[in-house]
């Protein structure tokens, strides 16, 4: 059907200009009143094609709404108002802010539905936009990661698949019982090493040997051999098992757990083949310089707790505070050092005897530490020692609040997208579960209908490209407005 004869009274005469259409627009209940000039400033718009759409027809219209009043000339659109509150302010400032409580990707469809260019969308809006799309990205890593632990590929030869059993029961606790067993295991033997380690340096658990040094206790010795031979076994495993060689051993907490274990075979080796290459002394140096390296196993918990993960991704995330909390502290150390070393030149028992001498107290006093090893005697710098340590307070203090919100929020943000996979997950199966007892259902239908219908019943209706679900019409009503609906 032509448009002329479906809309008369929207034909527009010749004197009256596009720039003076006035056109209401009714987004889930809110009526705006737009006017021509404005939506013309933007033609590829939605809005600015409703102007035209009126002589094409209601092919026209309803491609561009949702329903359509000729008589009020209001047009109507089942979105979200407060978005379209939001996008509108293009025609009139140029630029688009987006209200606090939308959701950024919402509010993303929204402006793709009004076609309104996401160059309008001011910069701090775009960062949360951007911080959201990041969110998203990490929730389908994680259930696609979980989805590859479930999937079992029969293409893949056996060594392929023991391989991933065995790295998925050692690195992903939460896929298994006697995968938490070993989490556990590997837990308490990094625990009982360290305790070993501090132990083994108490004077009366020492033996002393046939020369006459001391020497950690044989019992002790055999504890600290068991916790070694449990890290080496399970770092060759998460070797060999690891899908990337180079990505697990350039890892940060793969190189810790390389200088936990390191230190025991070099110190054995050293024990055994370096006395007939070196003085006997030299060798126990080594061996002891090596112990002190295995301190580094307790960095070992980290990968067992997630606090301490987080706890090192929220240090990362705050350089910036870290570095301005460094530049304050040597500001202030350079210029009370200085002054206390000058004031305290006067007095003949002074205890700063140069400039870098008193870089240490002024370190010691600006952190509130204070020692007493060294003090200002004189009132000038007992008056230079108070004003430095209310200057180290407030220099800590300030950038400590941020470097806490960044632990908190990331902390926080984790919680959420751990959350947001599980729950990913659960919907997945839900709707596979609906899925498959839909599709069953309507097979019989199909199957039961078959040949009893005629090609009415046999036709299907089209699908709406909305991003809301709209109820379709049939062909005798499609062209019932929504007024006349409401009659």
């Amino acid at each position: 059907m032509a448009g002329d004869s479906m809309f008369p009274d929207a034909e527009i005469d010749g004197s009256e200009k596009s720039e003076e259409m006035e056109i209401v627009v009714n987004v889930g209940g809110v009526r705006q009143v737009f006017y021509g000039d404005n939506l013309n400033q933007y033609p590829e718009t939605r809005l600015a094609e409703l102007i035209n759409c009126l002589s094409g027809g209601y092919d026209s219209i309803f491609s561009l709404c949702d329903d359509y009043d000729p008589g009020k000339r209001e047009f109507y659109f089942d979105r979200d108002p407060d978005a379209f509150k939001c996008i509108i302010d293009v025609y009139y400032f140029g630029e688009i802010h987006m209200k606090k409580g939308i959701c950024p990707i919402c509010f993303k469809n929204e402006m793709e539905f009004w076609k309104v260019d996401l160059k309008f969308l001011d910069d701090c809006c775009k960062t949360h936009l951007s911080e959201k799309k990041e969110e998203l990205e990490e929730i389908a890593r994680r259930v696609q990661l979980i989805l590859d632990d479930l999937g079992v590929d029969a293409s893949e030869s056996r060594w392929k698949r023991c391989q991933k059993c065995i790295w998925k029961f050692l690195e992903k606790p939460e896929s298994s019982y006697p995968a938490r067993v070993v989490a556990v295991l590997s837990f308490l033997f990094i625990l009982i090493s360290s305790v070993v380690m501090c132990v083994g340096t108490i004077p009366d658990l020492q033996v002393v040997d046939a020369e006459g040094n001391r020497m950690e206790h044989p019992t002790l010795d055999s504890i600290e051999t068991a916790c070694i031979g449990w890290f080496t076994m399970e770092y060759v495993l998460r070797l060999i098992s690891s899908p990337n060689k180079l990505h697990f051993a350039l890892s940060f907490m793969n190189i810790v757990d390389v200088l936990a274990i390191l230190p025991f075979y070099v110190s054995l080796t050293l024990t055994h083949l370096g006395a007939k290459l070196m003085e006997l002394s030299n060798v126990q140096q080594a061996v002891q310089a090596l112990r002190i390296m295995r301190i580094a196993r307790i960095f070992k918990l980290a990968r067992h707790s997630s606090g301490l993960q987080t706890l090192t991704y929220a240090l990362k995330r705050s350089f910036k505070e870290l570095g301005l909390l460094l530049m304050y502290l040597a500001v202030g150390i350079f210029v009370f050092s200085a002054l206390g070393y000058t004031m305290e030149q006067s007095h003949p028992e002074t205890l700063f005897k140069s400039i870098p001498q008193s870089f240490w107290w002024a370190i010691i006093t600006m952190t509130t530490v204070g020692y007493g090893d060294i003090y200002p005697k004189t009132t000038l710098g007992k008056l230079n020692a108070a004003i430095s340590f209310l200057c180290g307070v407030i220099a800590i203090a300030l950038p400590i609040h941020p470097i806490i919100n960044n632990f908190v929020r990331y902390y926080n943000k984790q919680r959420v997208l751990e959350t947001a996979a599980k729950h990913e997950l659960e919907l997945m199966e839900l709707n596979s579960a609906e899925g498959k007892a839909a599709g069953s259902k309507s097979e019989l239908e199909d199957l039961s209908r078959e040949g009893k219908e005629g090609p009415f019943y046999s036709s299907r209706l089209k699908v709406s490209h909305s991003d809301t679900f709209i109820h379709l019409l049939s062909e005798e009503k499609h062209y019932r407005t929504r007024l006349q609906s409401c009659k």
